[in-house]
């Protein structure tokens, strides 16, 4: 039996010899290697954490003790060690574990993730909860260099600072240089300023400097010394200053310097905070030679490295070319992203045009205000943010460019159902949340060369916009064979599209649900139900021309849309027809459901929820034959 066959949960690490601890790290590693290279996932961030986590796991007693997990693409080695072996073979297909920490799978999540910069903040909450309710648990935060661009997380440090609660904050440094690399001065550094005998003393003296005969300059002149030499050798400037103790930087591959000190910082009352270095992608040598193209991956060969599926274009690869072209053209043009340079696609504009290109980090609120400004001054900022870490960012999207009448361009990726990441990353509810803004101009597209259209009318369009610019686009191949070629088309505002006539019914689909609206015709064709497609293009303005008139002509309407229908497509059908006295028209809205959708295959999660062809045309044929009983 394998060492990790017989962990069922973490109190069996306690059984184990520090030899067993490095193989069970071996074995870890493998067991994650080959799953993601089956299932897809965060690779790189968990090979770098599984020493981090064993000592975790050893030190502190989960579930009694709260670990909580920022962003959450770590937590590989975490479910592994705690009862989830069996099963992790399911990771991040339907049905099975999540690929993030979720309360409801286990005790041992005690708060869920898959947002960047939240883990202090939570860890504060349980910390302060722990103490009203008289626990005397140990609440542990861990967090990547990464997570600390966020504001979020400053938030967080500054209010865990001033209540002084007993929490624990690991800071995982596995990229940026906070500070410098573990080497023998800082690994004796941090071995000393943690033991015992070194707080003692430095109690002790504190002490005796203050017996010293009044006056202040003594101790003052103590205390500066004290910093002074810590700012020398030491990086504690920044969180020494907010109220936390800095331990660090140490190995965090070496379990036996983990492990003492984890077990040291257990001692100390208020907050202190552990930074650790580690190498992304740790043990695996193409995913420690690209970190970047390792942190998230599809299937892979895990022998090579080398994806094993053909790599069909996707919106995102459109829209990172498209990009590319119209930067050649125009000067102006600037690309801003937070932390999703490779993801979204602008990893070509920032080479091409590295002084136009912005990475902020994981902020979205500062990414959004900073184009703002851009834009204020004559700029064309294109701002590209997934469609779930864009809702954090809504304050900044009304307040500091609409109402200012200041034209950014949202590229919105991700929206609709992104498949395995699951519920949290799912891009359900732009629609809703931007329709709102007054000023807005929303769009989305049906295929490739339509996002190309749409980017570069974006861009035309943005001079003279009073507010805000927001194309959505899906986590999806385009449906074409090969990118889009040749020059991209200026769309009019809000212009709608007929693609198909018919006098029974008027499917109006959104984006991704054009194609599905077009198989549903055809299904309810050969039922002898006709049905009029329409590839709506705009959310705002609407094409209300094109809705009246089918309203009259055809007398149903069915919209269909991958986002919730709270506030969505259909809420703003629904709106026309009532502003041009057309309300009792019979209208069908079918969305993503009012819930949150789980993980698994975007394909299989589309059917799940009827936003396919044969769901499209069953929910409309129903509705239709409802429809004429009731008139007949």
């Amino acid at each position: 039996m394998s060492l990790l066959e017989g962990i069922h949960s973490p109190a069996d690490l306690r059984e184990l010899s520090r030899p067993q601890l490095v193989a069970l790290a071996a074995e870890i590693r493998h067991v994650i290697i080959q799953t993601v290279a089956r299932r897809a996932g965060h690779l790189a961030p968990n090979l770098g954490v599984v020493e981090l986590t064993l000592a975790l796991h050893r030190v502190f007693d989960s579930p009694r003790d709260k670990i909580i997990w920022d962003v959450g693409h770590q937590c590989y080695t975490h479910k592994l060690l705690t009862g989830r072996y069996e099963r992790f073979d399911t990771l991040r297909t339907e049905g099975g574990i999540a690929g993030y920490p979720r309360r409801s799978e286990s005790e041992h999540d005690p708060f869920g993730a898959s947002h960047g910069s939240t883990s202090i903040s939570a860890a504060l909450g349980f910390a302060v909860a722990r103490d009203l309710c008289g626990g005397d648990e140990h609440v542990v935060a861990v967090i990547g260099d990464g997570a600390l661009t966020g504001g979020m997380a400053y938030e967080g440090l500054n209010n865990a600072g001033e209540l002084q609660k007993r929490l624990i904050v690991v800071l995982n440094d596995n990229d940026m240089s906070i500070a410098p690399n573990v080497g023998a001065i800082a690994h004796y550094l941090t071995k000393l300023t943690t033991s015992r005998i070194y707080r003692r003393f430095e109690r002790d003296v504190w002490d005796l400097l203050g017996k010293l005969p009044p006056g202040w300059r003594a101790r003052e002149g103590a205390r500066r010394i004290k910093e002074g030499l810590q700012n020398l050798v030491v990086p504690t400037v920044l969180f020494e200053e907010l109220g936390f103790k800095y331990f660090g930087p140490i190995d965090g591959h070496d379990l036996d310097t983990l492990l003492e000190t984890l077990d040291d910082l257990k001692r100390f009352e208020g907050p202190t905070l552990l930074h650790v270095v580690t190498t992304k992608g740790k043990g695996y040598g193409p995913a420690e030679l690209d970190k970047t193209s390792f942190h998230g991956v599809g299937v892979f060969d895990p022998e090579t490295g080398e994806a094993t599926q053909g790599a069909r274009p996707t919106y995102t690869s459109v829209y990172g070319q498209t990009v590319v072209e119209i930067g050649r053209q125009l000067p102006q043009l600037v690309a801003v992203t937070a932390a999703m340079a490779d993801n979204t696609g602008l990893k070509a504009f920032s080479k091409e045009f590295p002084e136009r290109f912005f990475d902020v980090g994981m902020a979205e609120e500062h990414a959004v205000t900073f184009s703002a400004a851009l834009a204020a001054n004559g700029l064309i900022p294109l701002t590209t943010i997934y469609s779930t870490f864009l809702q954090r960012a809504f304050d900044q999207i009304l307040h500091d460019a609409a109402v200012q009448d200041l034209s950014i361009i949202l590229a919105v990726d991700r929206a609709g159902l992104v498949g395995e990441d699951g519920a949290p990353q799912h891009g359900a509810f732009d629609v809703g949340y931007l329709r709102m803004i007054p000023g807005m101009t929303l769009m989305a597209p049906a295929n490739g060369e339509e996002l190309r259209d749409m980017i570069w009318t974006a861009v035309k369009l943005q001079p003279v916009a009073k507010g805000p610019i927001a194309v959505r686009f899906p986590r999806a191949p385009i449906p074409e064979a090969a990118l889009p070629q040749g020059p991209p088309a200026l769309i009019a505002p809000g212009t709608a599209l007929q693609l198909r006539a018919g006098g029974d019914v008027a499917l109006i689909a959104l984006g991704t649900m054009v194609l599905p609206a077009l198989a549903a015709a055809e299904l309810l064709a050969a039922e002898g139900v006709s049905a009029t497609v329409v590839n709506a293009r705009f959310v705002c303005p609407l094409d209300e021309r094109v809705v009246t008139g089918l309203a009259r002509s055809v007398g149903r309407i069915v919209t269909i849309e991958e986002n919730v229908p709270m506030g969505g497509f259909g809420s703003a059908v629904s709106e026309c027809l009532d502003r041009n006295d057309l309300s009792a028209t019979p209208l069908l809205r079918i969305a993503l459901p009012e819930t949150f959708v789980a993980h698994g295959k975007r394909d299989a999660l589309l059917q799940q929820v009827g936003l396919d062809g044969p769901g499209i045309a069953r929910r409309t044929r129903e509705w239709v034959r409802a429809q004429q009983l009731h008139f007949s």
